[in-house]
Formats: structure tokens, sequence, C-alpha cells
């Protein structure tokens, strides 16, 4: 993990701890990485509380509640699709917040109209999810790890309009 990696996941790690709060994973293309990410800073057991790598759409459906329609009318690469996913992984892991991926990292997968190097990402709880698109192919490896640090990066952001320090609840 790179220097600046290791930073974000700090951040997270420090505003989780504090606020008391659980993380959990739902990941497709990504395989894990967020979560490695997540658990990368010691003490992660206070916060994080696991993941589900939901590669086929069984997955996606069984265990993150992902509607069959959804994943019909849409495919599984939608911004539709990684809401879903994080409200599922709050549910079923029982967590305060949670990031999903799903995308097509290559180098095969993709379509004319969702092309390889297209991994939509999703951070939030069950009332306020936020996305991000990923369209560039850089070829899997680097596809991968963008996905991944720019899932971390949303996710910190996401955190910093909800933390508020103790410090200034107690004073």
């Amino acid at each position: 993990m790179d220097f600046e990696s290791k930073i974000v996941s700090r951040e997270i790690s420090e505003m989780l701890w504090d606020m008391e709060k659980t993380v959990a994973t739902a990941e497709s293309c990504t395989g894990g990485r967020i979560a490695e990410a997540l658990m990368a800073v010691p003490g992660a057991s206070k916060y994080f509380k696991g993941g589900i790598i939901s590669y086929v759409n069984e997955i996606k459906e069984s265990l993150l509640g992902v509607s069959h329609e959804l994943l019909e009318e849409k495919t599984a690469v939608c911004e539709e699709v990684a809401i879903a996913m994080v409200q599922g992984a709050c549910r079923q892991l029982n967590t305060n917040y949670a990031i999903a991926a799903t995308g097509f990292a290559g180098p095969t997968g993709g379509t004319k109209e969702i092309p390889v190097g297209t991994i939509w990402l999703a951070c939030g709880n069950a009332d306020r999810v936020v996305t991000i698109k990923v369209e560039e192919d850089h070829g899997r490896d680097i596809n991968l790890a963008i996905a991944t640090n720019r899932a971390m990066t949303m996710f910190l952001d996401y955190l910093k309009q909800e933390y508020t320090p103790k410090e200034e609840l107690e004073g």
C-alpha cells in the first residue's frame, strides 16, 4: 500500500474510532482490496466488521439483496447496483456505513455501452449514499488500484461531512 493510501486509511480509522461507528464492504471487481485497505491500520477490528465479495450476480442478489430485475435491466455495472450494495452490506453486516464497488476491471468483460475500466463506487449508510464513476482503462492492476484509492478517498470525504470530534461534543 502506498504512503498516501496509508494516510487515508489512518484518517478513516481515527474518525470511525472516535465516532464509535462501524463499516463493512461489498465488493465485486475489487475483490477485497477495499477491505484490505481498511484493515491496514492496527485496531481495525474496533470499526471494520467484514465484507462480502459478491463477484457474481447470484451473490449480489442472495447476500446483499440487490434486485434481480435491476441486475437484468441495468446490469451489475451501474450506479443503482452500487447503491443497493452499500445498503445491503449495512443491513447484512449490521454496520453504520459501507463501501461498495462494481465494474469491469479488465482486460475483458466490458461492452460497447459499458467499456472495460468502468467501475461504480459507492459509500454511505442506509439513508445517504454517494457515488463515483471511474471510467479510464489503464489495465486491470492499475484500474483496481485506482478504484480502491478513489473508494477510500470518497469514504473519507463522506465521513468528514458526518464527523464531529468528541471534544466539540463534550465542550
